[in-house]
């Protein structure tokens, strides 16, 4: 009976034990059951806020033509906010121009990262927008506090108790109060473009690693669609620019003669070939009258679209002060007249202005600071430096200016050749760094000039392209011939 006794008793402490233990495994196992659902939610959040951002900035690209970067930035911030519980947040954006970092888009009441808030804030009819305010107006250099710090190390930063890090500021304005903040490095391709910070929960916890993780994940994604906003934008203002560019090089085509005038026993010709879409060279021919015809060639300090617009000025005022002499020097005076108050101080014209009387081949030269022609004489086969004194168009007041300038005058013979050029042509450029030369240019001009004034030209456009080779033009080039045939 005892026995009895004590086996039940062990049975009923064994019992007992196995329930105890069945309990605290079942309490245990809640418990995981618990934590697995609740690590399960914030995974199923992740996903959701990660595929929602996707999808919200892809329709940025889709549906736009422009793509507005502050907007995305604005949902950047919106999920980056909804994700961690965070109060406010920020991105901060690379400038190239000053070579620092800006506050490009806030959200929330973001307290200032670095220096102080003037004591003025408490007298601003809005504090928030104040604050505002004043963090987008802050300079961020590379390494500079918390910014700098993370965009230099390409690393996140996590500081849980703001208030024991010497580096996070702290105001007196409870609702300036940093409790916990995180930064990510905003990077593509190893090149950093920004940082995103986000500060205090708004359930009053610290930001933990899960935060952390999330938050670059964001970033990450974010920085690949900056890139591509920022290079969509850039090809858009190619595109825009090209346009423009194009429209300009017709204008200026449009500018030149369209066709050479004919005189009996005269043979003309010219080209130009600006180095970029439009350029500052420039040639005319002007028919004066029925005996006269005007030639000129200039060249413009600078490339370009500035460089076409005065070259356009130029001609008009070169055209309309060719129908008022016979004298090319009077002419010039009387462009640089119109054109001296108008130039810029770091802007000048050099401009050759001919005038050819088409029944004595008599050629009256004058310049305004420009390349000296050429002229080869068919009866002895040699070459004349026509030299006449001048200076550039819009550097010298009038007075000055007229004192300069002479004229020169020549008389031409049957099989005469006359060339003027730009410098374009003459300190073109080699792979060995040597300029072509006006040396080479009269070699070519001599065996071309008995075949005509195309000939000429075309003899300089392929002894020239050989010289050159693959080096890049820098500069514009024309040139223009006159051949006396009878």
């Amino acid at each position: 009976m005892n026995a009895d006794m004590a086996s039940g008793a062990i049975l009923a402490s064994f019992l007992l034990l196995l329930l105890a233990f069945t309990s605290v495994g079942l309490f245990f196992a809640v418990g995981m059951i618990r934590r697995l659902r609740h690590e399960r939610d914030q995974l199923m959040h992740q996903e959701e806020v990660i595929f929602g951002f996707i999808h919200d900035v892809a329709d940025v690209f889709a549906y736009s033509d422009h793509i507005d970067l502050d907007r995305m930035l604005d949902r950047v911030l919106f999920y980056a906010s909804r994700t961690t519980h965070a109060s406010s947040a920020a991105i901060f954006l690379y400038e190239k121009e000053d070579q620092a970092f800006h506050a490009r888009a806030i959200s929330g009441l973001f307290p200032p990262l670095q220096g102080q808030v003037e004591a003025s804030l408490s007298r601003a009819v809005s504090k928030s927008q104040a604050i505002h305010d004043l963090v987008r107006s802050q300079v961020i250099h590379q390494g500079e506090g918390l910014i700098g710090e993370a965009a230099d190390f390409g690393s996140a930063i996590l500081i849980e108790d703001a208030e024991r890090d010497a580096r996070v500021p702290q105001y007196e304005l409870d609702f300036l109060h940093i409790r916990s903040i995180l930064l990510v490095p905003m990077r593509f391709m190893q090149k950093t473009m920004g940082v995103m910070a986000v500060v205090n929960r708004i359930d009053a916890k610290p930001f933990s690693q899960t935060d952390l993780n999330l938050l670059q994940a964001l970033a990450d994604q974010a920085s690949v669609s900056i890139h591509y906003a920022g290079l969509r934008d850039t090809l858009d203002e190619k595109k825009r620019i090209d346009h423009d560019l194009t429209v300009a090089r017709q204008i200026q085509t449009a500018l030149l003669p369209r066709s050479i005038p004919a005189f009996e026993g005269i043979e003309l010709a010219a080209f130009n070939d600006p180095a970029q879409e439009v350029g500052g060279d420039y040639y005319d021919f002007i028919q004066i009258d029925d005996h006269h015809l005007g030639m000129a060639i200039a060249d413009v300090s600078g490339k370009g679209i500035v460089g076409a617009i005065m070259m356009s000025i130029s001609r008009s005022v070169l055209r309309a002060q060719a129908e008022t002499s016979l004298s090319p020097s009077e002419v010039l005076k009387g462009v640089n007249r119109i054109m001296f108050e108008d130039i810029s101080e770091d802007m000048f014209v050099s401009m050759l202005y001919m005038v050819l009387d088409t029944r004595t081949r008599e050629l009256v030269v004058a310049r305004a600071g420009h390349e000296r022609p050429a002229w080869c004489q068919a009866q002895d086969r040699s070459f004349t430096i026509i030299d006449s004194r001048g200076l550039a168009l819009g550097i010298a007041d009038q007075d000055s200016f007229d004192l300069a300038i002479n004229e020169t005058r020549v008389h031409l013979e049957p099989g005469d050749v006359v060339i003027a050029y730009t410098d374009g042509v003459t300190e073109a450029m080699n792979a060995q760094a040597e300029e072509w030369g006006v040396e080479r240019l009269l070699e070519t001009v001599y065996p071309s000039a008995p075949h005509g004034a195309n000939a000429v030209l075309n003899g300089v456009r392929e002894k020239l392209a050989r010289f050159v080779g693959s080096v890049e033009q820098y500069d514009d080039m024309t040139l223009l011939a006159l051949r006396i045939l009878s």
